[in-house]
């Protein structure tokens, strides 16, 4: 690890103005925690309540991103910190964009021949029989823009599309239904460039909702998460390759299920995952020995501009 006074002082960027303000600021005030323990001279920094150049101003040398959501995850702050010049961590502007976008990430992996579930577009005029049709049910419908499960309904009857709609479409004007795979949850933690052992994800009648993400102990998180160690490595060369295709770097999680017959499929990219006392990330770097101070300052080296 770098010493802690090569670092300079430290934005912790947190809070922001996404739906996911809440958790932004549980790990953004983790990491915040973290830092300063390893000696970093780390500091809050809320976009919401502070104007980004006053991070030029004020003589920080580079931010640990712990925004999430809009604002945070979708190249807007990595785009406004590359013009200042302030190194920062994770994905840059294209990546954080395009992985933000689960519709064009979708398209990107589909481009490049990637297992992720069938889906469409849906809007207030869409025939959502004929949907169901072509895509089968269940179905999970989904803001195209959110994260933490924000706006997420999985629905099992033609009747209940358009109640689901009407709740994805309160937090983004585009909304998708999406093919639900029944199986196994999984998620793939990736560390400079790397991917760490899988988790395994057992929530209460599958529902891996916010609540049950952040705020409930009755969802269990398996790591080592029980596959033969060969289908661990694919799918972990695959997580791999999903998450560089969209063309994200440094850190981030992909989310994926394997169904009845062990094939997994890509669900979405996380460029800037949770750090809360729940999250997933902190879990499989402590499976290999990495505590949650090293994992920040791990993260916070791989900072840059562009």
């Amino acid at each position: 690890m770098n010493a802690a006074g090569n670092f300079g002082k430290v934005a912790v960027l947190l809070g922001g103005r996404s739906a996911e303000r809440e958790i932004s600021l549980m790990s953004g005030n983790g990491v915040l925690n973290a830092l300063r323990a390893k000696g970093v001279d780390a500091h809050a920094f809320d976009p919401a309540e502070r104007d980004l150049f006053e991070l030029k101003r004020e003589g920080f040398a580079r931010c640990f991103i712990a925004l999430h959501g809009r604002g945070g995850e979708d190249g807007t702050v990595q785009g406004a910190l590359e013009y200042l010049g302030v190194p920062y961590t994770g994905s840059g502007v294209l990546g954080s964009a395009l992985a933000m976008d689960k519709v064009r990430t979708k398209q990107v992996w589909q481009a490049n021949g990637l297992p992720t579930p069938p889906y469409e577009p849906i809007d207030a005029k869409t025939k959502f029989d004929g949907v169901a049709a072509r895509l089968g049910l269940p179905l999970v419908v989904k803001p195209v823009q959110e994260g933490s499960s924000i706006g997420i309904t999985k629905v099992r009857a033609v009747a209940e599309i358009d109640e689901a709609y009407a709740l994805a479409v309160n937090y983004d004007p585009v909304v998708i239904a999406e093919k639900f795979i029944a199986g196994s949850e999984y998620t793939a933690s990736i560390v400079d460039d790397a991917a760490l052992p899988l988790i395994r994800i057992e929530a209460p009648e599958g529902k891996y909702d916010y609540q049950n993400k952040y705020f409930t102990d009755v969802t269990k998180y398996l790591c080592p998460c029980g596959l033969p160690a060969a289908e661990e490595e694919e799918i972990k060369a695959l997580a791999l390759k999903a998450f560089q295709t969209v063309g994200c770097t440094g850190w981030g999680r992909i989310d994926l299920m394997l169904d009845a017959q062990s094939r997994p499929w890509l669900l979405e990219v996380n460029t800037a995952p949770g750090m809360t006392g729940h999250s997933l990330v902190p879990m499989a770097a402590k499976a290999i020995g990495i505590s949650y101070e090293d994992l920040c300052v791990k993260i916070l080296e791989g900072s840059h501009v562009g």
